[in-house]
């Protein structure tokens, strides 16, 4: 077991990167030991394939300087948030301890983001109650609840409920998701187009980040949905926006 301070789940290998590699690269730069896991394999996806992206989900985990990166094989498109998929992701939960877990959005374009979001925020949960037993390699796991569930913000606009300043990781967010070369802007491809595959898109996603910045006062920033209320022990940690 490598006890893990942030655990990232993401239901494609590159939605980690899009929705809070800053936020990842932050905690890294400070110590925090971070890991990644991707739901499935983005085998539905039209560019690339499975092994493309599994070489291109690695070359962007040391980018990111992660603990971890692993990939639990569940169906693209077709997982469920039911007992089988819940259990793999307690075992997950157990495995790692996490204090925080992040997670996909809660509602987004691709139902697979909305239903991730469900999945994981309803195992982490489970994951705290005893009487629940899961095993790995063999070892019965302790029952284990993260702190913490957040949910980054994807495709749609949501507001979130707070934001982290991620100014200083920017340039290194951006060269993560384009580890993911298969899937994003790339003028001498001959795939197909996709929602993401044009340059218009990475410059959504820098737009995006340049627009929750500026609301507190930042370069840029990332924006995240707690299902509880978040409580600060002083307004030391609160950025001043003089904005």
């Amino acid at each position: 077991m490598q006890q893990l301070d942030i655990l990232a789940f993401g239901a494609h290998p590159d939605d980690v990167e899009l929705g809070c590699a800053g936020t990842i690269l932050a905690a890294v730069a400070e110590g925090k030991k971070v890991g990644i896991i991707d739901l499935t394999k983005g085998e539905l996806g039209t560019r690339g394939t499975v092994a493309i992206r599994l070489k291109e989900a690695q070359e962007a985990s040391k980018i990111l300087g992660v603990a971890i990166r692993e990939n639990v094989g569940m169906a693209d498109g077709f997982f469920k948030n039911d007992q089988e998929h819940q259990l793999a992701i307690i075992e997950c939960i157990r495995k790692f301890q996490p204090t925080i877990v992040l997670c996909n959005a809660p509602e987004d374009r691709h139902p697979d983001h909305g239903r991730a979001a469900s999945l994981i925020a309803d195992a982490c949960f489970l994951a705290g109650l005893s009487k629940i037993q899961t095993s790995h390699q063999g070892v019965a796991q302790a029952a284990w609840r993260p702190a913490n569930v957040f949910h980054y913000i994807q495709s749609r606009n949501l507001l979130p409920s707070f934001v982290v300043d991620i100014s200083a990781h920017m340039d290194k967010k951006m060269e993560s998701i384009l580890a993911h070369s298969s899937q994003f802007y790339d003028p001498t491809s001959t795939e197909p187009n996709t929602f993401i595959s044009g340059n218009s898109f990475l410059e959504f996603v820098k737009g995006r980040a340049k627009e929750l910045g500026q609301q507190i006062g930042v370069d840029y920033a990332e924006g995240f949905i707690s299902n509880k209320l978040i409580g600060v022990k002083s307004f030391d940690g609160i950025i001043q926006n003089k904005t």
